[in-house]
Parts: structure tokens; C-alpha cells; sequence
């Protein structure tokens, strides 16, 4: 998992070759996992946790984890659905909670505003009352669906919240953080940021080059054409419309999309601009490394978003970034010197997807400067900080 953390420790004392107590730990999740950015994360932080000596307990729908740390963690299983949304989130909360009530030990870390039980730490990595989902799909059942579950995720933030006013708010990013203050001030003392981590030898430049020349031929794209990734979900907010619009500004590209979405959609929207021959549907993929292994550049017009770790990923690949200045990408890119802070504009996308076709040195000297920003935010790093957490809850 790339956590690379020491996995020494005395079993007779409980005590971690640096000294410190070995404890008990509980992280509550609907899900723990290797696809999407969030399990991810937590997958790198129980492997984490469990490496340094702790014992991990693990309550939730689904655990995925290396078979590395099967001794050094306890995985209770809440039985219930993960879709739709509106059944599966209180049934959750509900069952979750019962689980939380017999299972728990030690320090108890919620993933969200997702049981009613009070715990010692909230991982925050969205705020709801900021941020609203935006529909995938135009049909009126599927609007209403996603209007009543934002409605149900801003009822559940503030009420999980207000229960747990004693707890440690960790956000994945400083403005993040920011946003939990402005619309919680009675929590603000108890609000801190650490940033999610990133394995930055699985996304490293050249790391799979033969699985991304591999992946190059399989798309039909010949080895000198200049390819943009886009590694996303949520298209709408995500800017896959004026990235796709960019398209067709800049003759020198390709685009290849990873995620899921509205397919259709967009591969009408591109073949009406004329594009649609050179965007390439992956479709969602765990083989994302190879994805930016395959790119020369990264985009993503995104309206919102709590850390972007696809972005984080991206850099430490080595690929120059273009992204909104939104939450965690404001933390990694400066203008022009690891990447371009860009709007949703098709033609501001365009423009710099221009720069970088007609300047390969500007390319290679963006994506080394990414690749050195991306390496403050390496997994280690992330989990660590959970670990000093702990110790002064203790």
C-alpha cells in the first residue's frame, strides 16, 4: 500500500521500537477499500495504524484490506444495503450505531456524520452544507433522489456533529477546515486538518511505463500524440463538459476519461464538437497509476471538492496540472510553476493545453515541480499525524 511505515514492535510490552504504548483503535466507515479516493485512504491508514503496532477494529459494509495486516485487525461487518442512498444511509446510521454500541475499543475515529454514537474523532472529507451533488442523469426521479439526499446528508452533519461536540474534527484539507468553522463556530476550537496521503511509489513517474504503453495501444493512440487524463466521477461538477469543449480549441490532444458518468451523454456532446474520435471511455478502473502513466497532462475544471486526491495522485505522477483553485488543490498548485490554476471556460482550458503541446521542456519542467509538491503529502506523513492524534487524546 505504499504506507512505509515500521512494523516493529515488543508483543511482551506493547511498546513501539520508538518508545511509544501500542493501543487499541476503532475506525467506523460505510466502506474500506482500494477504488474510490475515501477507502482508499482509510485502507492506507488502518494498514498504517496496524504497522506501527496498533490493534485495528474495523466496523463497517465492506473492508478490503492486504492480507499483510489480517493479524493486527478486527473487521465487523454491518450487514446492510450501500444503495439507494436514501434506504442505505439511515440504515447505516442505525446499524452502525448498534455495531459502534458492541464493538468499539479504544479511540473511536466516525468517518463522517454516519452513527449516533459520541466517538473521540469525525474524519471530515466533505462538508454538506456547502457542497450539493450534482445529478448524473436528467431524468426527474433521479434529481429528486440526489435533492432528498443532500437534504438527508445536511440533517445527518449537523446532527452527528452537534452530538459529538467533545470530538476531534480531523478535514482532509485546510479549506475544508475552513468551511466546517463557518458553519459550525461551536466546534471551531476542536477543528484541525490532516491532509489525505498519497503513495507516491505507486504514482511516480516511469513507474508503469510498460503497463501505459500497454494501455496506449489498446486505445488505438499512437505513441507520439500528446494525451490529457481526466479521473473523475460526477462529471457535471467536475468540468468533463468544458474540458471536452477545450477539446476542440486544441487540435493537438486527446482526451482519455476515467470514472463513471452519464456516458451517453458525452460522447454525444463530444461528436457534436467534432471530438468524439479522440476521447477514449475507460470507465471506472482501478489501474488509475496507468492512466496518468499514459497522460502528458492532467486536467480537472472541478466546482467543488474537499481535497482532490486524484489531483495529488496526478502530480505525484509527474504530469503538469491544470485545476480550479478549489479546496486541497489551493494547497498544491501555484500558477505556472507546477501547473495552471484555470476556470471552467473552454477557452482557458484550451489555452493552456495550447502552452503545453507547443513547449515540451514547460512540460517536463511542470510536471518535476508537481511531482516535488506531491511528495509533502505521501501516506506516511498522513498516517503519522493520526498517530500523534491519538497520543493526545490519550
Amino acid at each position: 500500500m505504499g504506507v512505509g511505515v515500521d512494523m516493529d514492535m515488543d508483543m511482551d510490552t506493547g511498546e513501539g521500537r520508538h518508545g511509544w504504548s501500542a493501543y487499541e483503535i476503532t475506525i467506523v466507515a460505510h466502506d474500506i477499500g482500494a477504488v474510490r479516493g475515501m477507502e482508499r485512504q482509510l485502507s492506507d491508514l488502518v494498514v498504517g495504524l496496524v504497522g506501527l503496532g496498533h490493534r485495528v477494529t474495523v466496523i463497517a459494509r465492506m473492508c478490503v484490506l492486504p492480507a499483510s495486516v489480517d493479524a493486527g485487525a478486527d473487521f465487523h461487518r454491518v450487514r446492510g444495503p450501500s444503495r439507494p442512498f436514501l434506504i442505505a444511509y439511515p440504515w447505516f446510521m442505525l446499524a452502525g450505531s448498534l455495531a459502534v454500541r458492541r464493538h468499539r475499543r479504544g479511540i473511536v475515529q466516525a468517518t463522517g456524520a454516519i452513527v449516533l454514537n459520541r466517538v473521540d474523532v469525525i474524519a471530515v472529507h466533505y462538508c454538506h452544507q456547502v457542497a450539493t451533488a450534482t445529478p448524473s442523469r436528467s431524468t426527474w426521479p433521479f434529481r429528486m433522489h440526489v435533492r432528498l439526499a443532500g437534504t438527508m446528508k445536511r440533517i445527518g452533519e449537523r446532527a452527528c456533529f452537534r452530538r459529538n461536540r467533545s470530538a476531534t474534527f480531523v478535514c482532509v484539507s485546510d479549506g475544508l477546515s475552513a468551511e466546517i468553522r463557518e458553519h459550525f463556530p461551536a466546534l471551531a476550537e476542536r477543528v484541525t486538518t490532516i491532509h489525505n496521503g498519497i503513495d507516491t511509489e505507486r504514482f511516480a513517474p516511469g513507474a508503469h511505463a510498460a503497463e501505459a504503453r500497454a494501455m496506449r495501444a489498446a486505445l488505438r493512440i499512437p505513441p507520439d500524440r500528446l494525451v490529457v487524463a481526466f479521473v473523475a466521477s460526477e462529471w457535471e461538477r467536475k468540468g468533463l463538459e468544458p474540458l471536452i469543449r477545450a477539446l476542440a480549441l486544441t487540435p493537438d490532444w486527446d482526451l482519455v476519461v476515467a470514472g463513471g458518468g452519464d456516458e451517453r451523454r458525452y460522447r454525444e456532446l463530444a461528436d457534436a464538437g467534432g471530438v468524439g474520435r479522440r476521447v477514449r471511455w475507460l470507465g471506472v478502473t482501478r489501474e488509475v497509476e496507468v492512466v496518468y502513466g499514459l497522460a502528458d497532462a492532467f486536467v480537472l475544471p472541478t466546482d467543488y471538492e474537499s481535497f482532490s486526491l486524484v489531483t495529488y495522485e496526478a502530480a505525484a505522477s509527474g504530469l503538469p496540472i491544470l485545476a480550479t483553485a478549489v479546496n486541497g488543490i489551493r494547497e498544491l498548485i501555484a500558477d505556472n510553476q507546477n501547473g495552471f490554476v484555470i476556470d471552467r471556460d473552454p477557452r482557458s482550458i484550451a489555452h493552456c493545453l495550447q502552452q503545453l503541446a507547443a513547449d515540451a521542456p514547460l512540460r517536463r519542467r511542470l510536471g518535476e515541480a508537481a511531482r516535488r509538491s506531491a511528495l509533502a503529502f505521501g501516506s506516511q506523513r498522513m498516517v503519522s499525524e493520526h498517530h500523534e492524534l491519538y497520543e493526545r487524546l490519550r
